[in-house]
């Protein structure tokens, strides 16, 4: 079963708020093997949104309308639907009741203009409105269907949840159309999305005819590239067992394209990794930041139980702080061996088991004759004292960013090679 989602708001293509809503259905239709395949954003216009409702119905199975039931004179998804199935509005006098009673249980009386909201397209079905005062609607169009829901999330997330799921699980199974879909996101650091595809290209040409696995690439920003993996089974194990496959798959190919890249899977961060390496060695960690200004700090602390492996770090921005606090010998402290100084020092000044540093130019000037992007990343850990040079692109805030995760990747790295 193909569904379709249409938002309807002038205010969603204005950019005004964001659509949330669709997001939401989408990620909750997949998890039940529902197939979406569509998304449109359509104006507070009759016949535009007459259109889109006619032009979904020509490609999909069913349609999920959010917004435009509410009781103003813009509300007009009512109406539309009513002309797309060529029928009359009805007023339903229990709705009448319904919203009248909620009002009079509010101590206010119900504007004339909450009227429109009982008013029903002939031969549809109603959602009762549990939270608010806009019921649903279920229309039936032949074999197809329309369901209209209040744009407010939590009317629209409780009447999918209690009318709409069941009934399209319902539909499925008539059609013998029953299907689980599942998916998993492999998270990477240190190559460009072009050159992920260009390692996965065989595979992704394999399963260019095959609907039952897809893989998609996410370019995430300072978070890397992602690549989400897609899988439709028969029931939840075949899913699974689809995705496992696929993912070994996947993952032989970027290593072997590009070595250890992946650092997490699904909501699993850079962050995290270190956690979960930190905390599996019983290691501590102590950071020396320049040019992030303590960003590297504030990522970790955001993990649950960082006390437990994060001794600190040392915003040493201004070089005297680098020279009579983290002992960094008087010189260019855009350099490798300031990097390497910093990590030996917050080792040391923060009794970490490990001593992580950043140095470098964030823009838009040069500093020690080195250009904007030049960034150091120092590591003492055991008995090696190391440094990594990098160049990173962007503006000011975007080598920043790049420059914490950078760093972070650098010690996970350094942690697997040692594992």
């Amino acid at each position: 079963m193909r569904v379709e989602i249409v938002a309807v708001g002038t205010e969603l293509l204005l950019g005004q708020i964001p659509d949330t809503n669709s997001q939401w259905l989408g990620e909750h239709l997949a998890a039940n093997g529902i197939a979406s395949q569509f998304h449109q954003h359509v104006g507070d216009n009759h016949q535009r949104i007459v259109l889109a409702f006619r032009t979904a119905l020509a490609r999909s199975d069913a349609l999920i309308v959010c917004g435009g039931l509410g009781p103003t004179q813009d509300d007009i998804t009512r109406a539309a639907l009513a002309e797309v199935m060529n029928v009359p509005l009805d007023r339903d006098e229990t709705i009448v009741e319904a919203i009248r009673a909620m009002f009079g249980a509010r101590g206010r009386t119900m504007p004339e203009n909450n009227l429109l909201q009982a008013d029903v397209p002939r031969g549809a079905s109603v959602i009762p409105q549990t939270r608010g005062t806009a019921p649903g609607l279920i229309c039936s169009l032949g074999r197809k269907v329309i369901y209209a829901v209040p744009g407010v999330p939590y009317e629209m997330t409780d009447m999918f949840e209690r009318a709409i799921l069941p009934d399209l699980v319902a539909r499925q199974r008539a059609d013998g159309t029953t299907s689980v879909i599942t998916s998993r996101v492999l998270r990477t650091w240190g190559a460009s999305e072009s050159g992920l595809a260009e390692a996965v290209g065989e595979r992704f040409e394999a399963l260019a005819n095959d609907d039952r696995v897809t893989i998609a690439f996410l370019a995430s920003g300072i978070e890397g590239i992602k690549v989400r993996l897609t899988a439709r089974g028969d029931d939840h194990a075949h899913a699974a067992a689809l995705l496992a496959d696929e993912e070994r798959r996947i993952r032989t190919l970027i290593v072997e394209k590009f070595g250890d890249i992946i650092f997490g899977v699904d909501g699993e961060s850079m962050e995290d990794a270190i956690a979960t390496r930190l905390k599996g060695r019983g290691l501590t960690l102590g950071l020396a930041e320049s040019l992030t200004g303590g960003l590297i700090a504030s990522r970790l602390v955001g993990v649950p139980g960082a006390s437990a492996w994060f001794r600190g770090g040392v915003v040493s921005y201004a070089s005297e702080v680098k020279f009579d606090l983290l002992h960094v010998p008087r010189g260019p402290v855009v350099s490798a061996e300031a990097a390497e100084a910093m990590a030996t020092g917050a080792r040391s000044v923060l009794g970490a088991d490990i001593g992580l540093s950043v140095t470098g130019v964030a823009g838009p000037d040069e500093q020690d004759g080195q250009a904007p992007g030049t960034v150091f990343v120092g590591l003492s850990l055991g008995d090696r004292l190391e440094h990594t040079a990098l160049r990173l692109p962007g503006d000011r805030p975007r080598i920043r960013a790049y420059s914490a995760i950078s760093a972070l990747d650098v010690l996970r790295r350094a942690l697997d090679r040692d594992a």
